[in-house]
């Protein structure tokens, strides 16, 4: 396909997709906040509690019943195609820019993974994912909510691991975050709407509604709560290339998706006490130590220069500019350049042009951060650039 169609398709569903999942996301951070903001004092007969609130200039009641209303409304409000299509957006987009493209995107250099395969594995862990999960929670665990958390969270870790055998670290992170997203919309569509529609079936065949299913519902739009900040990281880890770039990326996004659940708990929980402040200095504390644990060694094997009197002022000595560009020419203008040579770009991508020496010595700072530091550049090393060059 033209890249400049393939870009501007990109740009559409990643747009879209966007869109209904900020209101996906929008509508489970309210309905949690709803349901732990409820007054649960003294409610009416037939209501688990009420809450009044007021916002742009109007005093809204909200009341919710223990299971359902005697008699159904006319209009009853559902929430489910933000989820499906932020999930069908999600999986086009994965479609168009990984699958796509899945030598340059996908397959981590070396791995000897053909494209395809490589395509079957990613495909192959959202349906296990979702599977796997499903399980777990229909399993004895189901009834130990914390116990549960932790062997999905172990789970969900080694899938990190696993995946970043064989798929660059951009693949590894966003299959994960793709899992979970499957996990997320699975709940929807096979747990919460049918339990949703039970209730309201039940009412309308005016016989008592079984509180089982409601109650599995609730706990799954538990989990979808918990499991969205995570999601959102990984939307924008690309980028970071200080992460997914990471010899152990699949840690470092276990860390940062302790340290968003940590922060979701508090906002969860802090309409009851303040007992889980905590979490919020502790969650800040992290993320320097992770910064700081991850962080790439500075070692330089290069000779320090030695002035003609012998003195070694500890200037280090660099390479030949003609050689450095040389390399750059060769190794990152088939893409990064005004007029790229590669099929797959019709511009430069991230706007990024290495043509001439000022350009390139404007990216000094970037060039260092993704070839020698984190090695993600050339992606996928299309152009196989050599370790020695890497040094260089």
């Amino acid at each position: 396909m033209d890249p400049y169609i393939t870009e501007w398709l990109n740009l559409a569903v990643r747009w879209v997709h966007m869109i209904t999942g900020v209101a996906w996301i929008g509508a489970s951070f309210y309905f949690v906040w709803l349901e732990n903001n409820l007054n649960r004092e003294n409610p009416k007969e037939g209501l688990s509690g009420d809450l009044w609130a007021i916002h742009g200039g109007g005093i809204y009641h909200l009341e919710k019943y223990k299971l359902a209303p005697p008699k159904m409304p006319e209009t009853l409000h559902w929430f489910k195609w933000e989820a499906y299509f932020t999930w069908i957006t999600g999986v086009a987009l994965l479609t168009i820019v990984f699958y796509s493209n899945a030598d340059i995107y996908l397959v981590k250099p070396g791995s000897g993974i053909e494209p395809m395969t490589a395509v079957a594995i990613g495909v192959g862990s959202l349906i296990a994912g979702w599977f796997v999960y499903d399980f777990l929670c229909d399993s004895p665990l189901g009834k130990k909510p914390m116990l549960l958390g932790v062997v999905l969270f172990a789970a969900l870790v080694a899938a990190a691991w696993a995946l970043s055998l064989v798929f660059s670290g951009r693949g590894a992170y966003i299959h994960v975050g793709a899992i979970i997203g499957t996990i997320m919309v699975g709940n929807v569509f096979r747990i919460i709407m049918p339990a949703q529609r039970g209730l309201v079936k039940a009412i309308e065949e005016n016989r008592e509604p079984d509180p089982e299913l409601p109650a599995k519902g609730l706990l799954r739009s538990r989990h979808n709560n918990y499991l969205t900040l995570p999601v959102l990281f990984i939307m924008i880890s690309n980028h970071f290339p200080s992460t997914y770039g990471n010899e152990y990326n699949w840690a470092i996004l276990a860390g940062l998706s302790v340290i968003s659940v940590l922060v979701r708990h508090y906002f969860n929980t802090r309409h009851g006490s303040q007992k889980y402040a905590w979490t919020i200095p502790t969650a800040a504390l992290g993320l320097v130590c992770l910064a700081f644990v991850s962080a790439p060694t500075k070692t330089s094997s290069v000779p320090m220069a030695v002035e003609s009197n012998g003195h070694n002022h500890g200037v280090v000595e660099v390479s030949e500019f003609v050689q450095v560009k040389s390399i750059i020419m060769e190794r990152c203008t088939v893409c990064h350049s005004q007029s790229p040579t590669h099929p797959a770009f019709a511009t430069a991508p991230a706007g990024v042009m290495l043509d001439t020496p000022q350009q390139m010595q404007n990216e000094v700072t970037r060039i260092v951060a993704q070839t020698v530091t984190t090695n993600i550049m050339p992606l996928g090393n299309l152009t196989q650039m050599t370790p020695e060059e890497r040094e260089a």
